[in-house]
């Protein structure tokens, strides 16, 4: 990687120099944490860009044309990607981390697309707008991303989900199939218990913030005890130490739950919750593999 990395204003520069350059590009916007006054500012932050443009085509016909933000590491253009199906309709992006460790996530979207641009997301702000086409543009703000209150019917399905995910944690234990147990105690119970903290920190903070991808704000929110209770649910390989961390978000879950619970006055499924628990401890005790 090179030393000198990029300024800040030496890439705001060079990204809107190269679509004022460009007739075919007509209005950048920019998305994400950079427009996004509440995240923190650091090195790692990616500039989300988008270029709406009149000929995207011509564009995906000149691959190269990208080569004028300088020199990559790695690039990755989903659209063109097998693996992982597009999904961003017509649209084309460019994800490039670059050997001065700047990174751009650049998306082309046709002309046409950009009044559903300008209303999709509200932290989107206007950085050059070249035919005047959108003189009022609300300030950026992370409201869209906002931690949302909870029906009562939300509570329960989250309720009912994470206790009866659980039970398929215990089946691979049992079974000695550790990568079942890991997947489901990761992939399915998991997103339950970091929903239920969502409601808990949205209780305090009148749910006017929001978590962060994948839940990264956490840590201002939680308590210290939440916190290392959170971070206790995440097991290594081995099997008694998957239990253990079952078990820990279990006591999480409730005890989150419960809080929740009380503040809506919603019902809680005391009962689900002892007859699972119950279960849990019943197959690791009888548990041979």
């Amino acid at each position: 990687m090179q030393k000198n990395r990029r300024t800040d204003q030496d890439m705001m520069d060079l990204i809107l120099k190269t679509a004022e350059l460009d007739e075919r590009i007509r209005l950048v916007g920019m998305n994400g944490s950079r427009v996004n006054r509440n995240a923190l500012k650091d090195e790692f932050q990616d500039y989300d860009i988008v270029y709406a443009v009149t000929d995207l085509a011509s564009f995906l016909a000149e691959p190269e044309w990208i080569d004028v933000f300088g020199e990559r590491i790695i690039m990755q253009t989903p659209e063109n990607m097998s693996l992982f199906p597009p999904q961003l309709g017509g649209r084309f992006s460019y994800l490039m981390l670059f050997t001065e460790g700047s990174r751009i996530d650049l998306t082309l979207i046709p002309l046409s697309d950009i009044k559903q641009y300008a209303e999709e997301d509200s932290l989107t702000a206007i950085l050059l707008d070249k035919d005047q086409r959108f003189s009022h543009v609300k300030p950026p703000s992370d409201r869209d991303y906002w931690i949302q209150k909870p029906p009562s019917a939300f509570f329960q399905d989250c309720c009912n989900e994470f206790w009866w995910i659980t039970t398929y944690v215990a089946k691979g234990l049992a079974r000695g199939e550790l990568l079942y147990a890991q997947e489901h105690l990761n992939q399915n119970a998991r997103p339950m218990l970091l929903q239920m903290l969502q409601w808990r920190a949205g209780i305090d903070t009148q749910f006017s913030v929001s978590a962060g991808k994948s839940s990264k704000y956490f840590k201002k929110y939680l308590s210290e005890q939440e916190w290392n209770a959170l971070l206790a649910t995440f097991a290594s390989g081995e099997k008694e130490d998957i239990w253990r961390a079952l078990f820990e978000m279990s006591d999480l879950f409730r005890q989150t739950a419960i809080r929740v619970r009380d503040h809506f006055r919603f019902t809680y499924p005391h009962e689900d919750d002892r007859r699972v628990t119950q279960y849990l401890h019943d197959i690791k005790a009888r548990s041979i593999f």
